[in-house]
């Protein structure tokens, strides 16, 4: 057996609980995938934002482990998905129960003697949330950690690849160009076409981008679609997996990053 092969897994859950304790370096990463079940269009499953967030980070975890040791996480898969509901098939946390569940995760792995954590996140409902604990966090642990959303990150190599549109919007090119690539099945092929949805103004767009305004999301596209889906492909959703976990796997390997200076 070659010594890759030999390697053990990225994924925490398939690790013993004696390989998690060896791997708890001073240097050590652990990634935490942070998502959200919730309405994707006519065309796509509800958990899009989990299959792609565990999946880029599985990916950058394992491209950079030649340079640190890298685990990740169960997917927190339930995120603040509010403005969703009004579309269905969305199921959400309230603030309090979504800050408690990711301060006890944190807690956990600091615990098991880990002093690094990533927080990586694919809802962008879930993005001032995890700024401000990711703060908390940090501060009461006296640990490195940081988070980041995967499209954020990657931003210039998927604008390089999107055709129609400079970044991600939701259940559009880019997601279902992903899911095409991770699970075929599970995309009806047979409603992009109902599936194209507007590029509606955002209120940071009307008014400048220092206000902040609840909108549900069905005030913003009626089937639940920003951007056009008709255009995705498996090779371009393959593509955008790879960008994302070379973009996170750099992120992994910055070692003035993530050096412990408070």
């Amino acid at each position: 057996m070659d010594q890759v092969a030999s390697r053990p897994p990225v994924e925490w859950s398939r690790l013993r609980a004696s390989q998690i304790q060896a791997l708890a370096q001073p240097d050590a990463i652990v990634i935490v995938p942070i998502a959200s079940v919730e309405h994707h269009g006519p065309h796509l499953p509800t958990g899009v934002d989990t299959f792609i967030g565990t999946e880029i980070a599985r990916r950058a975890a394992t491209l950079a482990r030649d340079h640190r040791t890298v685990l990740v996480t169960p997917t927190i898969w339930h995120g603040l998905a509010e403005m969703h509901m009004s579309l269905g098939g969305t199921l959400t946390l309230d603030l309090d129960a979504f800050l408690g569940v990711v301060r006890s995760v944190c807690r956990s792995i600091v615990r098991q003697g880990f002093r690094r954590i990533l927080l990586l996140n694919s809802h962008g409902g879930n993005i001032a949330a995890l700024t401000a604990v990711t703060n908390d966090i940090g501060a009461e642990h006296n640990i490195a950690i940081a988070a980041t959303s995967y499209w954020l990150l990657a931003a210039q190599q998927f604008g390089a690849i999107l055709q129609d549109q400079p970044d991600i919007g939701h259940a559009c090119e880019g997601e279902t160009s992903m899911i095409f690539a991770l699970a075929p099945d599970l995309v009806d092929a047979g409603q992009l076409e109902n599936a194209i949805g507007p590029t509606s103004p955002t209120s940071a767009s009307l008014v400048g981008p220092h206000v902040a305004r609840w909108r549900s999301f069905a005030a913003r596209s009626d089937n639940g679609t920003i951007g056009n889906p008709t255009r995705a492909d498996a090779d371009k959703g393959e593509r955008l997996l790879d960008a994302a976990a070379q973009a996170v796997a750099n992120l992994l390997r910055n070692d003035a990053f993530w050096a412990q200076t408070f």
